[in-house]
């Protein structure tokens, strides 16, 4: 635990520790395995975990990572018997780094660095690319902003960056890739809403709901906001946005409170209309349904590993509750988004193929949209991706209208 008055900076660092290891903890967890025979106290197993995991990245000073892995012992409170097996193990892979890495990666989960049964579903459903959706998820994301159009312009904030000597591209309509990280805090305009953090793929949201001026729309899971502030960047909207979570909530009202957007919250589940509609029918919904979140696992290294092959049809079947219970909101001639950040078909797919079955009065269309700077093109299934072109996470999205 970090001390409440820990600077930015020690933050920073920590967060960046925690990433690394997750997504290095196939790897390392199975060194550890392997090198230490009677396996140690869940503490000691961690920190050894992390030194492994810091060791593994090429650019990282080997021997102080070993001389500040021991040190951290002591306070952790860990015994002295401890702090020498932490020692043994991280010098001994030192010395037999190579055969060690060759024999703990013929395990499929120690050489992607994924649950078994996750690199067996991205197999068995992207067959041509999974290698490559997994050695992407296993390396640090690009920071990716998106330009506030009521306050700014891309190409007119680019300059801003370049005079600044921040090198940046554009990667879609609204949204700029950083070349390297900075603090948001160094970013102009940040602090009053002309840029915000979201990932190019999420940005797709907003253009293929076609909200315009006037419309009463409706966001069904909000937080933390940022679909929710990028349509009302882009239009003058009646806007609701809910989510079950209050806390969760504060952060949608934090981030409209930055930009200066304003919108109607409301702490409610979307699965029970009747506690918080009030009869109006909306002319557009978007359902950012919870999902096992697998198109993010760059940005959320954790993710892959609190994930349960149990979980995929559990977050089906309230995917599908979801949008059963929002479809009778809508007005006759509206449109639905259905969007996940998911990779696999049957929060994808096999959702949408059971809602234009189930309701006759749906048309499943085809949403178009510029991805990176190609021209527009039909979306559905964004697989990851970073290019200097394109640059984005994994999102599913589908298009329902309703039938007037």
């Amino acid at each position: 635990m970090l001390p409440d008055d820990a600077s930015a900076a020690l933050r920073a660092q920590a967060f960046e520790l925690a990433r690394t290891t997750l997504r290095q903890w196939g790897t390392a967890a199975a060194l550890r395995r392997r090198m230490v025979r009677r396996q140690p106290a869940p503490l000691a197993a961690a920190l050894i975990d992390a030194a492994l995991a810091q060791l593994l990245d090429a650019q990282r000073g080997a021997h102080t990572v070993v001389d500040q892995a021991v040190a951290a012992c002591r306070p952790l409170g860990l015994a002295a018997g401890v702090r020498g097996l932490v020692n043994a193990t991280l010098r001994g892979f030192l010395r037999e780094r190579a055969e060690l890495l060759a024999l703990v990666r013929t395990d499929p989960q120690a050489r992607w660095n994924h649950p078994g049964w996750w690199i067996e579903l991205l197999r068995r459903e992207q067959p041509d690319d999974w290698q490559r959706i997994l050695e992407l998820a296993n390396r640090a994301p690009a920071l990716v902003l998106r330009v506030n159009r009521r306050r700014s312009s891309p190409d007119g904030y680019l300059a801003r960056l370049a005079a600044l000597d921040i090198v940046a591209r554009r990667v879609g309509s609204e949204a700029i890739r950083l070349e390297t990280s900075i603090e948001l805090a160094r970013l102009p305009g940040f602090a009053d809403g002309q840029v915000s953090v979201q990932d190019a793929g999420a940005q797709l949201a907003a253009h293929l709901l076609d909200a315009r001026d006037g419309m009463r729309v409706l966001d069904a899971c909000a937080a933390p906001g940022g679909k929710t502030a990028h349509l009302l960047e882009r239009a003058d909207l009646d806007r609701l946005a809910i989510d079950a979570d209050p806390a969760r909530l504060e952060r949608v009202r934090d981030n409209l409170g930055r930009a200066g957007l304003q919108a109607r919250l409301l702490a409610a589940d979307a699965r029970a209309p009747s506690q918080w509609w009030d009869g109006r029918a909306f002319d557009r919904i978007l359902l950012d349904a919870p999902c096992t979140a697998s198109g993010i696992g760059r940005r959320h290294p954790d993710i892959r590993w609190l994930r349960r092959p149990g979980d995929l049809q559990a977050l089906s079947q309230l995917q599908r509750e979801l949008l059963a219970a929002l479809w009778p909101l809508l007005a006759p001639g509206g449109k639905l988004l259905y969007a996940t950040c998911s990779l696999f078909r049957a929060e994808n797919e096999a959702v949408a193929a059971w809602f234009a079955d189930a309701h006759p009065d749906s048309v499943h269309e085809s949403p178009c949209a510029r991805v990176g700077l190609d021209r527009e093109q039909p979306v559905s299934r964004l697989l990851p991706c970073s290019t200097p072109e394109r640059e984005h996470d994994g999102f599913y999205y589908a298009l329902f209208r309703k039938i007037t």
